[in-house]
């Protein structure tokens, strides 16, 4: 099965990959699932994020994972936990938007069009400053709204959807809802509904994995653990994208920026600047680039970097060595 973000790209050259050296993203063992890749835990009230990551690890016997956009520990929902060398392609989750359900009692029981009104308001750009208690620096900062909708109102409370940037503090939205009403409010229960592309509808329990987990190790039979935990690739489909010849691989993985004679296909409309995941032809991420020149200019150059290496997540070796380095001067 082709990755959406690897369908309808622009070819610039083609070339076969070897069936020897890495496989299929969607071909991948259980244990290979468990170095590359990403499970979208339903985070319940009381843990935080860090607990379940480490409870993530002892139930999988393994020593790396992290994730994604921390969830205060009385808020449940979306959390998305990324495996081994699979945890460095979370950052790119923090690019998008979050959504969250989010109950709310207001001081004072406002008219609907002035509850409306003062909800209007908070779409947009935003100004907030953290709460006293918080993991960052307290400086006022600009977040944007993108939706903000009253789903229902019963006496004085009201639960929210909210669809924000990233970093947005609900609670202190709850708060200032209230200043404005000038009644106040503030926030009871919140639940996150939603990371990037990522929704509830995919969600698991902790239960769930310690249950399939179980089964893998007891019987041999990985189904059940291998539909929980998704490829890393997943996170990736809402940036452009590039696919590279096997040769260019390796040394990628060692660093190196890459070329353009090891480019294969690109994202149509690819701009200068743009963040890249670099794949392999069987659809296995390389690293994240940014790119340094734009579609046109790749189709119109045979040589010259196109792309600089900012977070390299396959390991080396993967791929044969098909680079060269200098030999060392004679004496």
């Amino acid at each position: 099965m082709t990755l959406k973000q690897l369908e309808n790209l622009v070819t610039i050259d083609q070339d076969i990959t070897n069936p020897e050296f890495g496989i299929n993203y969607d071909q991948r063992t259980t244990e290979q699932l468990l170095e590359y890749g990403l499970i979208l835990i339903d985070k319940p009230p009381g843990p935080t994020s860090h607990e379940v990551v480490a409870w993530t690890k002892r139930i999988l016997n393994i020593s790396k994972a992290g994730h994604s956009g921390t969830l205060d520990p009385q808020v449940s929902g979306v959390l998305p936990l990324g495996l081994g060398e699979g945890t460095k392609a979370l950052g790119v989750l923090l690019l998008g938007p979050k959504e969250y359900m989010a109950l709310g009692r207001l001081h004072s029981l406002p008219s609907k069009e002035k509850l409306q009104q003062t909800l209007d308001l908070f779409k947009g750009e935003i100004f907030q400053k953290p709460p006293q208690r918080s993991a960052v620096v307290r400086q006022t900062r600009i977040r944007t709204i993108y939706e903000l909708e009253l789903l229902e109102q019963k006496e004085r409370l009201i639960l929210l959807r909210v669809l924000c940037e990233a970093g947005t503090y609900i609670r202190k939205l709850y708060y200032d809802i209230g200043e404005i009403l000038s009644f106040g409010g503030s926030m009871i229960e919140l639940r996150r509904s939603k990371v990037h592309q990522f929704s509830e509808d995919q969600l698991v329990t902790m239960h769930e994995l310690a249950d399939a987990y179980s089964t893998w190790k007891e019987s041999g039979d990985g189904s059940k653990l291998n539909k929980i935990i998704l490829p890393i690739e997943h996170t990736l489909s809402e940036i452009k994208s590039v696919v590279i010849r096997d040769s260019a691989i390796d040394s990628l993985c060692h660093g190196a920026q890459l070329a353009i004679p090891g480019v294969l296909q690109i994202s149509p409309n690819l701009k200068q600047n743009d963040l890249v995941a670099i794949y392999s032809q069987k659809g296995e991420v390389v690293a994240l680039a940014e790119a340094l020149l734009s579609e046109s200019e790749i189709k119109e150059n045979i040589k010259g970097y196109a792309f600089k290496t900012k977070r390299i997540i396959m390991k080396p070796s993967t791929y044969p060595k098909s680079w060269r380095t200098s030999s060392p001067p004679k004496e």
